[in-house]
């Protein structure tokens, strides 16, 4: 395995006739493509909670928080590891711009599964007052919003991290449909992992699940929210649509940017005249 834990290494060498050693940081990738493959291979065909306990337990993925947003189905990931360790670091990203909802939600599934290391990252305050200070910019460069709110906290959370578990499922949509268990975090040279326990989960799966466990739902799927984000940016979607259909509704977006690079024209300028009311 190559992941981080060879750490630093000491390298002996020679001042004024004396040998003391020099400190060296390995700073090579956590992991590379190579582990990825091997552990898939290793868990191909084994079961989600058989999978999960090896990972934790024997600490195959090093040190490993999972990345949540407390939407439509997260209980389910979040039931399965709180059957192996409660203590798992929980990142929530905390954009400002959740519905209530989602805040009480969060709250209400930590006590309830007895969750004891929930993270909340939220954005750079200078940052934010200096790009979106109206708190609009959702609204004409919903890339650049995200960068803000969460792809720069959780990539500077993530600095600690040698692997993050995620809720992604390949039936919610056509970008995540050929995902494997593990994969290799792209977005910087660290090489985590990503582990998606879920990924050949269906619906009817999360759903029977969540009944077998009388797990508590997310108040906006029964408003027709099959995916839940940020308020401005979540629409109802319709039966038979996309589960994801409902986010960015009417611009080229299908991810927010944790998962996937974000738009380069991120960060661009206000259209002249714009006018968020019109």
């Amino acid at each position: 395995m190559t992941a981080s834990q060879s750490g630093i290494y000491a390298m002996a060498t020679k001042t004024e006739g004396s040998t003391r050693p020099l400190d060296r940081i390995d700073t090579s990738a956590r992991f590379t493509e190579s582990d990825a493959i091997r552990l898939n291979r290793m868990f191909r065909g084994q079961d989600t909670l058989e999978m999960l306990t090896s990972t934790l337990k024997d600490s195959l993925a090093g040190d490993v928080a999972i990345v949540s947003s407390f939407g439509a189905e997260s209980a389910v990931l979040l039931h399965l590891v709180a059957q192996i360790d409660k203590s798992v670091p929980v990142l929530f990203l905390d954009t400002a711009k959740h519905f209530p909802e989602t805040i009480a939600y969060r709250d209400k599934l930590v006590a309830h599964l007895g969750l004891t290391n929930l993270v909340i990252l939220t954005p750079d305050a200078e940052e934010l007052a200096k790009k979106d200070e109206a708190g609009l910019r959702w609204s004409w460069d919903p890339d650049g919003c995200c960068e803000i709110r969460k792809v720069k906290p959780l990539e500077k959370a993530l600095a600690d991290y040698d692997a993050t578990i995620t809720g992604r499922k390949a039936f919610q949509s056509s970008t995540r449909a050929q995902l494997p268990r593990f994969e290799i975090d792209n977005s910087d040279a660290q090489g985590r992992l990503k582990i998606n326990p879920l990924i050949d989960w269906k619906a009817e799966d999360i759903t029977a699940y969540m009944e077998e466990h009388d797990l508590p739902r997310h108040p906006l799927v029964a408003e027709g929210y099959p995916s839940i984000g940020c308020s401005p940016c979540t629409h109802k979607v319709a039966p038979g649509e996309d589960p994801r259909s409902g986010r960015w509704k009417g611009w080229d977006k299908v991810e927010c940017g944790i998962h996937s690079p974000n738009n380069p024209d991120a960060y661009k300028q206000p259209p002249e005249g714009f006018d968020p009311a019109v």
